[in-house]
């Protein structure tokens, strides 16, 4: 009689099978998948190859390029006067670029780690330790341009994990990844949803092609409001059925994306994800962060939560302050920060103990801004997907966009 062969068990259980599970299977990040753009073999995983020695000439790739809409705008793409006007600003472009590639690699190092299980906080660290280590992290030269956010379900925007939160990440979770990267205050912002289960598809498909229409709407002469009825009307014709219910994906109304300039994430303007906006234009040489929100729920986000995430206001106020630690911390601020955003886990790394109550004193005086978290409804759930736009004189370049999304 022939012996029958023992199927070897392998090691590890549970663990070593989740191991060996194919992403694609584990994470649900994306419906379609983009042509490769600015992402170079030869990097490790994780990454450890620095971008220099990758671009040893010092120029960083392109990201996708896009002619800007409408028949007025024709003319950009063979007109001299503006290839000139481009080629003035191409350190800028540079800069920028280097830190979209950096925002890049780090974010799909994130994708091929990141499984049920994990805690948030450790998640968080290992993305930031990356971006730092391939931005070459220099104090307020080059490094994070925010505090990685990882927003769970109804939780829309704003959460990190302070230390002690031992939030650990479920196969049933919808997480929202968000964060980015600066050279010289030169400013990428850019995120994306991550599911296990597949019945969020559709809700993670509708958010991801309502910020690709408001990419394709967006461009020199464009209302906001003209984009922001484009990515409503694209994002509230899908539904998604969860527990045997169906909901209609609703864009969330008082979320938008927003102009960005040198170390100010908020530049002025507004891009909303619903119709009604402001007929504000908008302009050459200006840079858009090009995000939206879908959700399950109300659509209409509100304050709760512990806050993690603090901002310096551009335009702080002189304020006369009565404790030495809120004098200190505010020091402590404009030396590693500047009007960069930052978070409580940030100051707790850099050695500050015992700063909650000056910095309460900062946010009371309006010199430090407090950005808790942004919540939909409990039992809903959010997508969010943002990319980085440049409006050149020739052309829109998507610096953010890569073969993932």
């Amino acid at each position: 009689k022939k012996k029958k062969k023992k199927k070897k068990k392998k090691k590890g259980g549970a663990a070593a099978d989740q191991k060996d599970a194919s992403p694609e299977i584990l994470m649900r990040v994306i419906g379609k998948e983009h042509k490769s753009r600015g992402e170079k073999k030869g990097q490790t995983c994780p990454p450890s190859v620095p971008l220099p020695a990758m671009f040893p000439d010092g120029k960083y790739p392109a990201g996708e390029i896009l002619a800007h809409p409408g028949d007025f705008n024709t003319f950009r793409t063979t007109s001299a006067e503006k290839r000139a006007a481009d080629r003035l600003h191409e350190s800028a472009y540079n800069e920028i670029r280097e830190a979209a590639e950096a925002q890049r690699q780090a974010r799909r190092y994130a994708q091929q780690f990141i499984r049920p299980g994990l805690r948030m906080i450790d998640i968080v660290q290992k993305i930031e330790a990356c971006s730092a280590q391939l931005i070459r992290a220099d104090g307020l030269k080059r490094g994070w341009a925010f505090p990685t956010g990882c927003s769970l379900n109804h939780v829309v925007a704003h959460y990190t994990p302070n230390y002690g939160d031992e939030t650990v990440l479920k196969p049933t979770d919808v997480m929202k990844l968000d964060f980015g990267t600066h050279v010289n205050g030169r400013i990428v912002d850019t995120a994306f949803t991550i599911a296990f289960d597949p019945v969020f598809d559709p809700l993670i498909e509708a958010v991801r092609d309502a910020t690709d229409t408001g990419i394709r709407e967006a461009g020199i002469g464009v209302r906001v409001c003209d984009v922001g009825e484009r990515v409503q009307e694209v994002m509230e014709s899908y539904e998604v059925t969860l527990d045997g219910k169906t909901h209609r994906v609703k864009a969330v109304a008082n979320l938008n994306g927003h102009s960005i300039e040198p170390y100010n994430i908020h530049a002025g303007k507004s891009v909303p994800s619903t119709r009604g906006g402001d007929a504000t234009r908008m302009e050459e040489g200006e840079v858009y962060a090009i995000e939206t929100f879908g959700s399950t729920g109300k659509g209409w986000v509100h304050d709760d939560l512990a806050c993690s995430h603090y901002m310096k206001a551009f335009d702080a106020p002189f304020r006369p302050l009565r404790s030495r630690k809120a004098k200190q911390l505010l020091a402590h601020i404009d030396k590693n920060f500047g009007t960069l955003a930052f978070c409580r886990r940030w100051l707790e790394d850099q050695g500050q103990r015992g700063y909650l109550m000056g910095l309460k004193e900062l946010c009371d005086a309006g010199i430090v801004q407090a950005l808790p978290p942004l919540c939909d409804k409990p039992g809903s759930y959010t997508a969010q997907f943002e990319h980085t736009i440049l409006l050149r004189p020739t052309c829109k370049e998507v610096v953010t966009r890569g073969s993932d999304y």
